[in-house]
């Protein structure tokens, strides 16, 4: 075979190897995702249980780049400190040696068993966890599958002159492996695949083990720099605390260790003479002498993050609060009233998303319709914000008026938010599937949603004036707005329902599309309601405890 076929088959296998890899972390994510950010959100409270949390998602998931995203994404939101969101990269990396030693075994005979059974599993019913965990046993068979063949593949050519020529030439410079090993890595995304490929080479005898042992710490190296280009999208330095922080552990762990390989190097192949297993074994140890040596050192070094990369603050950031003032929580009233303010802006960012919602209702622009899902983000940042900065007072130098209120902000943000998380979650998928199918409402039913849109807006400005007034009259207004939404509801049920008589199909769709729609501003309304209205109300003694009549009388 010739050397350029041999080459596209090399690519070939190790895009296999790339594609199983993939398959098995986009099989494990949609099964578990929700469950492992669960996890490490509550292992992230000390940095031993961070560690081991690291090591355990990073091993379900067969990729320390994903943990250290989802990781990246708390850190990046302040929900987690710094220095356990660095333990869980300590314990992500070492994770993903435990892949490896598995994978350094022969078990590539188990191949097509895995695919076998993957694809009984796959094909089974697309919206259950069997269909996802189909692609996590049939990566695991292409992987096994991409690793004999390489193996197969390199074993005619140890001896090749010009590839013994080319390979010991690299081998005398291990500064220049890591570099290569770094930049195939970073190519890659999967420090797994690399460090498998070099255990197949040393295997064969293709690359002395010295050479091997180089381009690990190269995969290692580069494995780290994927976070630090495609992480979190944020020009604040402070977001980049994370990644930059694994990476220069990193790269002075490799440091020290090309210095100390010419004594490593023997010493492993003595203990172990097998070389793909000692590549292997050099390859945890290597993250394991990293976690030993960083761990108890994580606070000095967070703090030296911190300093070198301090948080930057945009005026022009909406998500950022602009009433919450930390000295203000000695007094009070100064606090609430600061509290109030940034809870009006809430009322403010909702409008926007009521008007966004309203163009893409009538104008079905996509572009639209993402943007105002982002705007949602910004609500949720400012209401735990304010949830935050008012379970901070201190209850005692609160009186009772002072409670009251506090309550009232805590219900006024919390039902902005909920509503937001309709509008995110129900109204826009529903104009975007409207956009998908190409349905087109009559001009009567599109004049009445955009009519209720613009009472949902009414509303609002409403339900914001009342929050800072207390006017009783005002709350009653709202109150009624609440019948006169689910009497629209009731007659658009009863005219779905004359549609669906009729038999025509694309009237019925839409009539249920415009069903749906209504029922979502009615949830939204409901929230604005309860935001304002109904504890005016129910302080004056005027909101019931229920819609249902009595029945002793009957």
């Amino acid at each position: 075979m010739s050397f350029p076929v041999t080459l596209i088959d090399l690519a070939g296998y190790i895009a296999l190897l790339l594609w199983g890899t993939h398959m098995v972390q986009t099989g494990i994510q949609r099964t578990f995702g929700p469950k492992l950010r669960s996890i490490l959100g509550a292992a992230l409270k000390n940095r031993f249980r961070s560690f081991l949390a690291g090591i355990g998602v990073t091993a379900v998931l067969q990729s320390s780049t994903a943990t250290g995203l989802m990781v990246a994404g708390f850190a990046a939101g302040g929900l987690v400190d710094l220095v356990p969101a660095l333990a869980v990269m300590l314990g992500a990396n070492v994770g993903t040696t435990l892949i490896v030693q598995v994978l350094s075994f022969d078990v590539a005979a188990a191949a097509p068993v895995l695919i076998l059974i993957g694809f009984l599993l796959f094909r089974r019913d697309s919206s259950t966890p069997t269909h996802d965990l189909g692609r996590v046993f049939i990566g695991l068979g292409l992987m096994l599958m991409a690793l004999h063949q390489l193996l197969s593949l390199m074993t005619p050519y140890e001896d090749a002159p010009s590839l013994r020529l080319l390979l010991g030439a690299i081998s005398t410079e291990p500064v220049l492996d890591v570099l290569l090993a770094a930049a195939f890595t970073w190519a890659v995304h999967s420090s797994v695949a690399v460090v498998l490929l070099v255990m197949s080479l040393a295997a064969n005898g293709v690359v002395p083990p010295e050479a091997a042992f180089a381009l690990v710490l190269g995969a290692n190296l580069g494995t780290a720099i994927n976070p630090v280009i495609e992480g979190v999208s944020s020009d604040d330095p402070a977001a980049k605390r994370l990644p930059i922080g694994n990476l220069a552990n990193r790269l002075l762990g490799v440091i020290v260790a090309l210095v100390l390989l010419r004594w490593i190097g023997p010493l492993m192949v003595t203990v172990e003479p097998d070389n793909a297993r000692a590549v292997a074994d050099f390859h945890t140890l290597f993250n394991l002498a990293l976690a030993v040596i960083f761990l108890p050192l994580l606070t000095p070094y967070s703090k030296l993050l911190q300093r070198l990369l301090p948080r930057r603050v945009d005026p022009a950031d909406p998500s950022r609060p602009l009433y919450l003032d930390v000295a203000a929580r000695e007094t009070p009233i100064v606090a609430l009233g600061g509290a109030a303010r940034e809870a009006m802006r809430l009322a403010d960012v909702l409008e926007t998303m009521l008007h966004g919602a309203r163009d893409a209702l009538h104008k079905g622009d996509r572009k639209m319709i993402a943007e105002t899902k982002r705007m949602d983000d910004v609500l949720d940042h400012l209401n735990t914000a304010i949830k935050t900065y008012l379970t901070s007072l201190d209850p005692e130098s609160l009186s009772d008026a002072d409670h009251r209120r506090l309550g009232e902000i805590l219900n006024f943000a919390m039902n902005m938010e909920q509503a937001g998380d309709v509008i995110d979650g129900n109204l826009l998928p529903h104009c975007a599937k409207r956009l998908k199918r190409g349905l087109v409402f009559s001009k009567e039913g599109e004049a009445e949603l955009l009519g209720m849109m613009d009472r949902l807006v009414t509303n609002l400005r409403t339900a914001a004036s009342l929050f800072m007034t207390d006017d009783r009259r005002a709350a009653r207004l709202l109150v009624d707005e609440k019948v006169a939404f689910r009497d629209l509801e009731a007659a658009a049920t009863q005219s779905h329902f004359d549609r669906l008589r009729t038999g025509r199909r694309d009237t019925a769709e839409t009539s249920a599309l415009h069903l749906d729609l209504l029922r979502d501003m009615k949830r939204v309304n409901g929230h604005i309601v309860a935001a304002a209205a109904y504890p005016v109300l129910e302080r004056s003694g005027e909101l019931l405890p229920s819609r249902v009549t009595d029945g002793e009388g009957m």
